[in-house]
């Protein structure tokens, strides 16, 4: 499956090139917004004001890869949390009115699949449509989805992304049960806080895969692996079968791009896999950039794609910098607070 555009909205400004021209934005506390675009040339005045932040920015993310490849054959997205914020309001008004007149808007926007639909109500597509919500896996099943699609040659090309948002309700539960850090973190030093807990992040990243490799192709996503509940030992037999499945040695993959999100509790298995099994890859961070969210791995792949394409990361994502050769071959590693772990390979 092959990557042939990218669009990302995140905490960083990521929708253009300024990311790579300036030094990233240094945040404080544990909620990393994101930096949105202006979407008054993209979205009507009428709808933009009726869309949750979640729809905001997945339609914002992937109208104008619609818009550049108007002949994709369907929408595959995945989400955890997407579209929480207006479920929640839209239940209080169900207490605050009584059960009685409720405004319709907050009903259409709250489910998981509001993004994926209103990207093809406005894009006229009605093609497969498919939202993933898998918590901490759900980029990577809407990824192996793409993947069976296009290898059954049903489809050629696909819209498919992650989308995630800060809702306050989704937010303070993590807070009260330990998922976020109680003092003021630095994004700089986050990484070697040494303390329990994360910083919560939002993001839209949008990719057009394609079945057939073009002039056009970015990148390559060769293959994706998901496991839950695995102990070390579970996690490098289903490691050591990925790469095999895909006839990779592990020094044949020149960078790591890892899930490092300053959790004290749960960052020792990027630190593990990388001594296992990739002692001389180069290493990359980018949860201190985005903070922490079930899709993360979604802002991994649009990172490794330009690293593929040569782009020069900011300083502040290389954790460990080993291998000296340009990257070819990526291996992308996350966990979802140590439960769901998932791998997404990619290739120049």
């Amino acid at each position: 499956m092959f990557i042939k555009d990218l669009y990302c909205i995140s905490p960083q400004r990521t929708f253009d090139d300024t990311f790579f021209e300036n030094e990233p934005k240094v945040y404080y506390g544990n909620r990393y917004e994101a930096l949105e675009p202006a979407y008054g040339k993209l979205i009507p005045a009428g709808l933009l004001r009726r869309m949750g932040k979640a729809v905001r920015m997945g339609v914002g993310a992937g109208l104008p890869l619609i818009q550049r490849n108007s002949d994709l054959d369907g929408i595959i997205l995945g989400t955890a949390n997407g579209g929480l914020e207006d479920c929640l309001k839209f239940l209080n008004q169900i207490v605050d009115y009584n059960e009685g007149t409720l405004t319709p808007t907050n009903f259409v926007q709250s489910t998981p699949n509001a993004v994926a639909g209103n990207l093809a109500l406005m894009s006229k597509n009605t093609g497969y449509n498919n939202t993933h919500v898998h918590k901490g896996l759900a980029f990577e099943a809407a990824l192996l989805d793409a993947i069976l699609l296009l290898e059954d040659k049903k489809l050629t090309s696909l819209l498919v992304g992650g989308i995630e948002e800060i809702s306050d309700y989704n937010y303070n539960i993590d807070f009260l049960a330990g998922s976020f850090k109680t003092e003021e973190t630095d994004s700089n030093l986050l990484l070697h806080s040494n303390t329990p807990g994360t910083v919560c992040g939002e993001a839209a990243v949008m990719f057009v895969v394609e079945a057939e490799k073009s002039e056009n192709s970015l990148a390559e996503i060769v293959d994706v692996e998901q496991i839950s509940y695995a102990d070390e030992e579970k996690l490098r037999a289903k490691l050591t079968y990925f790469l095999n499945r895909n006839n990779i040695q592990p020094a044949e993959i020149d960078a790591l791009i890892l899930g490092f999100s300053g959790d004290i509790r749960n960052d020792y298995w990027y630190k593990w896999l990388n001594q296992e099994f990739f002692p001389e890859s180069a290493v990359y961070s980018y949860k201190n950039l985005t903070g922490d969210f079930p899709t993360a791995s979604a802002f991994a792949t649009w990172l490794g794609v330009q690293l593929l394409n040569g782009k020069q990361l900011p300083d502040n994502t290389l954790y460990a910098e080993k291998s000296g050769k340009p990257a070819e071959k990526i291996l992308i590693y996350n966990h979802h607070k140590g439960v769901q772990h998932g791998f997404i390979l990619l290739s120049k």
